[in-house]
Parts: C-alpha cells; structure tokens; sequence
C-alpha cells in the first residue's frame, strides 16, 4: 500500500502524469535487459569464443577490475566531446544567424556548405593531425566539424522559418532587427534549435573517436585499439559500453 500513498488526493490527470513520468526509464532498462539476454544467448548458443564475441558477464568483470584505467581514458573522451560541442554549437549558431541576417552571406556560403558535405569527415582526420598534433585539440575539432553542417543548417532552418504573422506584429510594434530577433525569431526557433542539439549530442562522439582512432595516446578510442591489438576483446567491449553510457544521459 504505501507504493500507492505518494497518489492518494491527486487528480486523474495527475496520477497520470505522475505514473507515465518513470515508462522512458523503464522501458530503457527493460530493452537493456532484453538486448543482454540476446548477447548471452548467442554466445552459448554458438558456442563462441571471447576473443570473436565475449559475453556479457565477462566484459562486465573487465568493468570492475579496469574501472581505474578505463574511467582515465574515459575523462579525457568526454573532455574532448564537450568541448567539441560547445565549439561545434556556437560557431554553427553563429554561422546560422550571419546567413540570416546578411543576405550575402547566404548566397555564398549555403551552396559552399552543402557541397562540403561530400567530404568525408574521416578523411580530414590525419590532416587534422598534422596541422594540430596529437592532443586533444586535434579531436576537438573533429567533434566540432562533424557537427557544424547539422547544428547549422537546424538552426537556420528555425530561425529563418518563424510565422509572418509574428514578423509583421513585431513590425507593426516598432521592434527592431535585434528585438524582432531576440523576442520573436528566436523563442520560434527553440524547437528546431533543440533537434540540432539532439543530433550534436549523437554524433559527436564519433568525430572525438575517430580523432583518437587517427592519433592519440589516450582516450577510450585509443584504448579500443590498444585492446584489440591485443586480443583484449572483453576490454574492447568494455570500452564501448562505458562510450555509450556517458552519452545516454545527454540524449535523454
């Protein structure tokens, strides 16, 4: 009885609200459960070996014991993805309110950045290593490029897209270029803003990867390697789990 007390005196809405809150959570940890059970059943079923497909208790044990040298690498993968997306965000926000606002600026350089895109971003990843060396800057740039085009194009696509009505009101009111901008195109914006933040957050992992991928001497990429070179698979998967891990909380 008391798991039900927290919804005595609430409204039907309420206790609607209050019981669909956690179903995100649960039904994450409930796909988790089912994708676990898979894992382990075909390595018993197929009867593999750890070095083609540990299984899951094995790379879990690979967690516990590594857990020093993995949480390492993994600070030094999560600086290089956030200071990649504070990067890659605001010089793509930037980017979205010159083509907005000069029309020049549009013309030329949305054809330049669409073509751009036919560049593969891996390819640029050893010359990136030359130009700015074997640190962490090298990834931050990465991580910032492969999130330029979607980050940019989301947010000029908001900001470039708001209601006339609210543009003609704000005219109508007297409101300059920089309020109409503040007060109406940008709140307007907010949902489109929002998607390109969303895929900032998938995808920019894989540029700060890559990098270290590329060159590096630490890092989970860096670690991924190390251990597949030695046939540590177990601690391969291990760091690929703790990757995804410090990128679900972002995307939730």
């Amino acid at each position: 009885m008391q798991i039900f007390e927290p919804l005595v005196g609430l409204t039907r809405g309420q206790k609607k609200v209050r019981l669909t809150t956690g179903m995100p959570l649960i039904r994450l940890l409930i796909s988790l459960m089912v994708l676990v059970g898979l894992w382990q059943a075909i390595v018993s079923l197929f009867n593999l070996p750890g070095f083609i497909l540990p299984a899951p208790d094995e790379v879990f044990l690979r967690l516990v014991n590594r857990y020093d040298v993995l949480l390492k690498h993994a600070l030094v993968t999560g600086q290089e993805i956030v200071l990649g997306l504070l990067l890659g965000l605001s010089v793509g926000f930037v980017f979205a309110l010159q083509m907005l606002l000069f029309r020049p600026v549009k013309t030329w350089m949305l054809p330049l950045l669409i073509a751009s895109q036919a560049v593969p971003v891996f390819a640029i990843a050893p010359v990136l290593m030359l130009w700015l060396g074997y640190g962490i800057g090298s990834k931050v740039v990465m991580a910032a490029i492969i999130i330029f085009f979607p980050v940019t194009t989301c947010c000029f696509d908001g900001l470039n897209s708001t209601p006339k009505g609210y543009l003609d009101l704000a005219k109508t009111m007297g409101a300059s270029k920089w309020q109409e901008l503040w007060h109406v195109r940008l709140p307007a914006a907010m949902p489109s803003i929002a998607s390109g933040l969303k895929i900032a957050v998938v995808i920019a992992p894989i540029g700060a990867v890559a990098g270290e991928w590329v060159g590096a001497s630490e890092g989970l990429g860096y670690l991924m390697l190390q251990a597949n070179a030695r046939m540590m698979i177990d601690e391969m998967f291990a760091a690929l789990l703790l990757l995804s891990f410090m990128q679900s909380p972002c995307i939730f």
